[in-house]
């Protein structure tokens, strides 16, 4: 069975009132093909049917239930300092951390690299969370978190 995310309310009767599924996340980006490049060839993530909105943008599926929509938004809210794991960012699960940390390595993220390098990975394989975790910003600076949590 797939892993899903979700969120369910339940009564002081123990009924439940709903279920909430994450369905996507929407990321802003300036270049649409520099982000698409990232997410397309670095996390390997599927391009799918996008409907034709106004503006730009790409939709890819991040599996089974989980979909990164890429909008271009060039007057967006966008991050000007460097990877910190303690601001905004959305969260990857992954059965391969080592492989996702390999993968990152080789598109030229690095966990020495300068605190303001924005090629930089913070790297966790052991932490307060109990699963091994990274942080990367993509091409638009946002930050992402790639985990091995189960």
């Amino acid at each position: 069975m797939p892993h899903r995310s979700m969120l369910v309310v339940i009564t002081s009767d123990g009924g439940i009132v709903m279920e909430i599924l994450l369905h996507h996340v929407a990321v802003i980006t300036r270049d649409l093909d520099r982000s698409a490049h990232f997410y397309e060839q670095i996390l390997l993530f599927q391009r799918i049917v996008r409907p034709p909105f106004s503006i730009d943008g790409r939709w890819l599926s991040a599996g089974p239930s989980l979909q990164i929509h890429l909008t271009v938004y060039p007057q967006g809210n966008f991050r000007s300092g460097p990877v910190d794991n303690d601001d905004v960012h959305f969260a990857l699960r992954t059965d391969d951390f080592e492989a996702a940390v390999s993968r990152l390595v080789a598109a030229g993220y690095n966990p020495d690299a300068a605190p303001d390098d924005p090629m930089r990975m913070i790297l966790k394989r052991t932490g307060p969370a109990g699963f091994p975790q990274l942080y990367v910003m993509d091409p638009d600076r946002n930050i992402l978190e790639i985990n091995g949590a189960s």
